[in-house]
Parts: C-alpha cells; structure tokens; sequence
C-alpha cells in the first residue's frame, strides 16, 4: 500500500464561521458541502476538494493532540505578505538553505485565529517583497 496524497486536516474551534471566514481570505478556501453531522463546523475547500475540516466545540479538548503546522504550496509570496500585513498578522519568512532538497524555497508561516500553525511553501523564484 502507498499513500497517495494528503487527504484533510482537521482543526477543532469554538467559532466555526470566524475561522472560515479567516482561511477563505487568507487562503482562497471556500466552504461547501458537509455530512449533516450533530455538531456544528465547516468543510472548507479548494480546487473542489474538501481539505480543511473544522470541528465546532465550546471548549478545545486538552490532551486532544497537537497539530504544529499545516503545509501549502502556493504562488504569489508578495499578495500574501500583504494579506498578512493589512491584518496585523505576525509571520515568519524563510529560505531553504542551498545544497539539499527544495533549495530556495520560501516558507511563509503565521498562525489561525485558534493558533494554528499555516506555512505555505512557495517557489524559489518569487521575489521577496521590500521590507519582508
């Protein structure tokens, strides 16, 4: 058996709809269609495909596990530094040192609104943006 792909991530909130509204205009997800299940959330989705469930609780549940980060591929470093800036959001930006795998790539991290860590990996060829 061999995994073909990362099928979702899954991220436990106690506001559904302000974390959507966050990765819709962050990322570009959209939130679509959702098994009718007891407990309220969201199923966000790009490229038609669902990968990013979000569970709605009143409280986050401790010793639930934690998720350090989730990983993007994108394009477009200079739009989504601005994004971040114009909503006061703190990020980190860095390279991929030469010599190994994936040499140059940017990695761009900040974090949800729950605090969970978003980095989105794009090519080496983008030009930073003055100031990054």
């Amino acid at each position: 058996m061999t995994i073909q792909r990362m099928d979702h991530f899954t991220i436990v909130t106690r506001d559904a709809e302000k974390t959507a509204a966050f990765y819709n205009e962050m990322l570009g997800f959209t939130k679509g269609p959702r098994p009718n299940f007891k407990f309220p959330g969201a199923w966000l989705y790009n490229d038609g495909k669902p990968i990013l469930h979000v569970i709605q609780k009143p409280e986050i549940p401790e010793g639930s596990g934690v998720l350090d980060h989730m990983a993007f591929w994108g394009t477009d470093l200079a739009g989504y530094i601005a994004k971040l800036k114009a909503k006061g959001i703190a990020y980190d930006l860095r390279r991929l040192p030469e010599g190994g795998p994936g040499a140059g790539v940017w990695q761009l991290f900040f974090h949800d609104p729950n605090g969970a860590k978003v980095e989105i990996d794009l090519p080496a060829s983008e030009v930073a943006p003055p100031g990054a």
